[in-house]
């Protein structure tokens, strides 16, 4: 996939007629890649190009940085599931100050028309740009119409009773509930990492777990989690806990994983964690043989689960 910046980069000769994805596309929900497979059909049927453009930095983290949320995904999480997705071109929008005082046409003529000659774009029914967010679908098709372009629509996705948003999905993590947030995205919320050096205490009651460091901003709340853990792409079953250790009476928030069956060397080592399900709050326990017999019926309720579950 061709990844391309604004202001920077020119837009690739290569790109025929760009049929464009454009919002912030925070974590790929299951509205968002609606969009994102419209796109991509309506590209193939007309031998153009499909291209997703989103924003760095996120928009609020410019214009309302107090109360910027944080985020489901990191750049390099949303370049590789948008080429996961079958997309062609991803068109990155450097976000400044500057920019954000641009009116919906500027934005329009200057980045759609101007720089990417776009021939078709796609939003979401509630997507909003430009200065003090004063556009919305019907003026870009106002917008579409004066330049030359054509400006369509996906109305929100619902799952069960909910409209599917980002918002609801960092509501949804941030509150244990990471099956419902899975649910909402599509796939098992997930954040990445590499192993580092941990203190052993996991070795030494019977349960090794792998210490991680992790640039991803949304984490569920402390607990324990019955995860998957993908390790050079090859998933296996793990629990993990997130959480100061008060047993040990620490205060340093770790996320630390119990690799199911897994007995080689992690230390350095990139993997993937996936959070299935909430098993229990974290507690201090008044000994450390409580705690292993704890720990002990965590591995146990986690089997369970994943004996009924397809990973």
């Amino acid at each position: 996939m061709d990844v391309i910046h604004f202001p920077d980069d020119a837009c690739p000769p290569r790109w025929r007629h760009p049929v464009l994805a454009l919002g912030n596309f925070d974590g790929l929900h299951r509205g968002h890649m609606k969009i994102i497979e419209r796109v991509r059909r309506v590209a193939g049927e007309r031998g153009s190009t499909s291209v997703v453009m989103t924003f760095d930095p996120h928009p609020p983290r410019v214009v309302r940085p107090d109360k910027a949320p944080p985020l489901l995904m990191t750049k390099a999480q949303k370049l590789e599931a948008i080429a996961r997705a079958g997309i062609e071109g991803c068109a990155i929008i450097r976000f400044t100050p500057e920019l954000s005082q641009w009116s919906p046409e500027v934005f329009v003529a200057t980045v759609l028309v101007e720089w990417l000659h776009v021939a078709e774009v796609w939003v979401g029914a509630n997507f909003l740009f430009g200065h003090d967010r004063a556009g919305n679908y019907s003026l870009l098709r106002v917008l579409g119409a004066r330049f030359g372009f054509r400006a369509e629509k996906i109305d929100p996705v619902r799952y069960k009773e909910f409209v599917v948003s980002s918002t609801r999905v960092r509501r949804l993590i941030s509150e244990g509930r990471v099956d419902e947030a899975g649910a909402l995205l599509g796939h098992q919320y997930y954040i990445d990492g590499v192993v580092e050096t941990g203190d052993q205490r996991g070795r030494q009651i019977g349960f090794p777990t792998a210490n991680l460091r992790t640039e991803n901003e949304q984490l569920p709340p402390d607990g324990v989690y019955a995860t998957t853990t993908a390790i050079e792409e090859i998933i296996h079953p793990s629990v993990t806990n997130i959480g100061v250790r008060p047993t040990f009476g620490e205060s340093r928030r770790v996320i630390e994983t119990h690799v199911l069956g897994f007995d080689g060397d992690l230390y350095g080592r990139p993997v993937r964690l996936s959070f299935v399900q909430r098993l229990r709050d974290e507690r201090r326990f008044e000994s450390v043989d409580a705690l292993r017999d704890q720990i002990a019926a965590d591995v146990t309720r986690a089997r369970a689960l994943f004996a009924r579950i397809s990973l």
